[in-house]
């Protein structure tokens, strides 16, 4: 069962300064996250579905609004806020072990001995089934094993929330069903709050207990919201004939080509 209002955005507003002038990037957005609650956002390149993760993760400051996790108002970045990008950041020349310890050693190394943070490093590169993998470099696996490789050390530093930002998008669709699947598992089991962007449809519906859609920019906003109704755990081969699968895609669907059927022209 979810808590009520573990995330509040309170009239966010986003303008950026360029060369050609004032850009208004999001407009008075107002949305409520629950604990434990899995959320995507969703909508045409340039509706700010980026623009709206970077507030959350304190990456930078909204013009005008509030935003607050945990009764607190969010003022810069935060472990407690950990953010995987598209690509996996990874530092070349440590090993997967060292890159998650790097992060674990910043957050707990002033208050826990160093056996405890070896343990919080191998438990993470467990949770995404990369123990045999922990002294390999980067260069030496595949972009999928990176991609855990991120979410092993966002997930190490123990936060409130996990912000995605597109995590699966270079990925082949084998690779990117894959890591959907494991996400789901490690999800299920740390109970962890999500906040993921996508462009992908069935990605949000496998994936979401709410689906955000945004309207085009610039001056996005919410448009509509999709509250997914589907057990769990999904099998995704099950789903692709559930009745109610197919209604919440055909939705989403709706709300993007036939509602915002002119994409933005700048970059999400």
């Amino acid at each position: 069962m979810h808590k009520a209002k573990f995330i509040e955005v309170r009239g966010a507003d986003m303008r950026f300064d360029t060369k050609k002038g004032s850009f208004h990037a999001l407009a008075n957005v107002d949305l409520t996250i629950e604990q434990g609650e899995f959320v995507t956002l969703i909508g045409h390149s340039g509706c700010g579905k980026s623009t709206l993760l970077n507030l959350l993760a304190g990456l930078t400051r909204a013009t005008d609004g509030a935003l607050i996790c945990a009764g607190r108002e969010i003022d810069g970045p935060s472990p407690e806020r950990a953010v995987v990008f598209q690509n996996h950041s990874l530092l070349p020349w440590l090993t997967c072990f060292e890159n998650v310890y790097l992060a674990v050693e910043r957050v707990f190394g002033a208050s826990e001995p160093t056996m405890q943070l070896r343990e919080r490093t191998n438990a993470a590169l467990a949770l995404v089934g990369l123990t045999a993998a922990a002294s390999k470099r980067p260069h030496e696996i595949s972009g999928g094993m990176k991609q855990r490789v991120g979410i092993a050390r966002a997930l190490s530093m123990a936060p409130k929330v996990l912000l995605l930002d597109e995590p699966f998008g270079a990925l082949d669709a084998l690779t990117r069903a894959h890591l959907q699947d494991e996400l789901l598992r490690i999800v299920a089991q740390t109970g962890s709050t999500v906040v993921m962007v996508t462009h992908d449809v069935d990605e949000a519906v496998l994936l979401s207990d709410r689906i955000v859609m945004l309207t085009n920019g610039p001056a996005a906003t919410i448009g509509d919201i999709v509250q997914v109704r589907l057990a769990r755990p999904r099998d995704r081969v099950a789903l692709a004939q559930d009745p109610l699968y197919i209604d919440y895609r055909m939705r989403v669907l709706e709300f993007l080509y036939r509602r915002q059927s002119r994409p933005g022209k700048e970059a999400a």
